[in-house]
């Protein structure tokens, strides 16, 4: 089932930013239970079956299992049926059924637990996308406090918020709105949104985005667009919709599954009237006759020519700090023609640190300025601040103390230190340049400056190179940054087309114009500004350790250790996968035609029917499991 997250749901003119009902987290999912349970009543069949117990005793849990994990799937073909359309779901309730009609109750109990459990796993995945698109929404606050023509001030909700209103932004806040400074000067950080590793200076005139936070100043916004429309909305909207789009794409089995459905159907038909009426064979006869084709041609072993390779490539990679949500994105992942790369968290560490001190005086030296910009900077909450400490400390300084600290909103910070005023002014970072710079000013006089950038990752470079090598095509760069560090880091690891200054919707819609142009694209990225370009992607993959919750729910795979050289591995053991599938399905048809034409033409002893087709299903499965070996997962 699809259904479409509108930004917010109106209510009387008035947009409301809570999610349907359908996405509110934490909703039950009674098909993970439904399917547990008929794996525990199958498991428990068995095993008194094995172990020579009283038939009815074994018969009795199968049975179980028949009802708790096929009642829903049954449920859900007779809806089909309803419209008219027909699904491999109810093929296999059938299938079961008549294998249990004839004594085989261990086969069709087999069948249930198959596809149960296959129905859970989407219904989770299904969920836990649901609910990371709902938790976006807290980003932008609930409340705002707005400002009133006469000066007087009042706590309104953000929903309520209409456009030329001013709303005030006090420090530490998150910003209610979308709109334009009108007063104040600060720094916001808009990592969430941008992807710039560092906060940046907003005042009078600058444009700033709700559910950003605001630094050590204080702000007065005026809305400039309605919460409905605002970027964090249009995230979730370009979020669920390019979701929904995906949902569409579909297995290579489960493309064909009305007609091999409605073919097997007919064809069961057929084998049962035709004898019957045509050539007079008994009814007894007959009926077997057919229930040996039903099973014979039941797609067992077809299910399981897919479904071995992908999960056992899901495996290999789990193996390796990769999480593949699904088998249905390993299959696509070796159709990858085109990956683009996040920059900051993902090619780079996502955190500023120390590469140069600059000494412009003859008072001091390099281990004395960062010295002095540490003491300082320690009582900042600032990341520039933070990564000036990490400096000292990994260098050995001794931080002193500081007195008399105080905060500058868009400038920087100030304190005491050895009975001499220092004062740290941040620069920001624009379109020529590859860092920031701290200058470093005591008494007045500028003894020094720090520069600090993003660290590139160890193993960016290589994993691009592999990663073009792979696809053949060019590795595409894409960040909300500035241009001068984005061409900076893009000759850093070899990439090869750089796209910079992107919003979150420019981002989506470069996707879309390269999957619209042929391309398989994969995105890779850590932010919630990464997760429409994820979604609308036809793979998309998440840095885990430091991604944020949509960005990780919203991707198709996460990679857990952060190590981009698992990108191009991917690639490789998914386009693995797919030979061995298509291999499989050779067996598979091979087995059911001979088998089919044995029936048809003569007479398939029972025994022989239900050997030969688990026999087809065993050596299909095994050999897609021999993707779990180490060997496996290579670029």
């Amino acid at each position: 089932m699809t259904t479409t997250l509108d930004a917010g749901t109106r209510d009387g003119g008035r947009v409301l930013t809570r999610p349907p009902s359908i996405f509110v987290a934490g909703a039950k999912l009674p098909e993970v239970r439904w399917a547990a349970a008929a794996l525990v009543l199958f498991l428990a069949g068995w095993g008194l079956q094995v172990a020579g117990a009283p038939e009815w005793t074994w018969w009795t849990l199968y049975l179980a299992c028949y009802v708790a994990g096929g009642w829903e799937p049954a449920l859900a073909g007779l809806r089909a049926l309803r419209e008219k359309t027909l699904d491999v779901d109810l093929l296999m309730i059938v299938a079961a059924i008549a294998a249990a009609s004839i004594g085989q109750v261990f086969d069709g109990a087999l069948l249930i637990v198959i596809f149960a459990t296959s129905g859970s796993l989407e219904a989770i995945v299904t969920q836990r996308t649901a609910d990371s698109v709902s938790s976006l929404l807290n980003l932008t606050p609930e409340e705002a406090t707005l400002l009133d023509e006469d000066g007087s001030s009042r706590v309104v909700e953000t929903s309520s918020l209409t456009l030329g209103q001013v709303i005030l932004v006090r420090p530490g806040e998150r910003i209610g709105a979308d709109g334009t400074v009108v007063d104040g000067v600060s720094e916001v950080d808009q990592q969430a949104i941008t992807g710039e590793s560092v906060p940046v200076v907003r005042g009078v005139g600058d444009e700033v985005l709700s559910g950003t936070v605001n630094g050590t100043g204080m702000l007065q916004v005026r809305v400039g667009r309605p919460p409905a429309d605002s970027v964090i909305a249009r995230i979730v909207t370009m979020v669920e919709q390019a979701s929904a789009t995906k949902a569409k794409t579909q297995l290579f089995i489960e493309k064909v599954e009305q007609r091999y459905s409605l073919g097997v159907v007919v064809a069961t038909l057929l084998v049962f009237t035709v004898p019957l009426l045509v050539f007079g064979e008994p009814f007894e006869a007959a009926l077997l006759r057919a229930i040996t084709f039903m099973i014979v041609a039941s797609p067992c072993a077809v299910v399981l020519s897919t479904m071995p390779p992908l999960l056992a490539s899901i495996a290999n990679a789990g193996r390796h700090g990769v999480l593949v949500k699904s088998a249905n994105v390993m299959e696509s992942l070796g159709r990858t023609s085109l990956v683009a790369f996040d920059k900051t968290g993902t090619l780079t560490e996502g955190a500023p640190e120390v590469s140069a001190i600059t000494v412009d005086t003859d008072h001091t030296d390099e281990d004395r300025l960062l010295r002095l910009a540490a003491a300082v900077e320690q009582y900042s909450e600032h990341p520039l601040g933070r990564a000036v400490v990490r400096a000292a400390t990994a260098q050995g300084v001794t931080v002193p103390a500081a007195h008399e600290f105080r905060a500058l909103p868009g400038r920087g910070v100030t304190g005491t230190v050895d009975g001499r005023t220092v004062l740290i002014e941040r620069g920001a970072s624009t379109a020529d340049t590859i860092g920031t710079v701290v200058v470093v000013k005591v008494d007045g006089a500028t003894w020094g400056t720090i520069t600090l950038v993003d660290r590139i990752r160890p193993d960016a470079a290589a994993a691009v190179r592999e990663t073009v090598a792979v696809t053949g095509s060019p590795a595409r760069l894409l960040t909300g940054d500035n241009p001068g560090t984005a061409a900076h880091v893009a000759t850093q690891t070899g990439v090869d087309e750089v796209h910079a200054e992107l919003l979150p919707d420019h981002k989506s819609e470069l996707v879309a114009g390269w999957e619209q142009s042929g391309h398989r694209v994969m995105i890779v990225g850590d932010g919630v500004n990464d997760a429409p370009a994820l979604a609308a992607a036809s793979t998309g993959v998440a840095m885990g350790r430091h991604g944020s919750d949509l960005a990780l729910e919203t991707a198709d795979v996460v990679i857990v250790r952060d190590e981009l050289g698992t990108v191009p591995r991917l690639i490789g053991i998914s386009r693995r996968a797919r030979r061995f599938v298509i291999a499989n399905l050779i067996i598979a048809a091979t087995f059911i035609t001979v088998l089919v034409t044995w029936d048809l033409i003569g007479t398939l002893p029972l025994p022989l029917a239900v050997a030969g087709h688990e026999g087809s299903t065993v050596i299909v499965a095994l050999n897609g499991l021999r993707l779990l070996r180490a060997s496996a997962w290579r670029a």
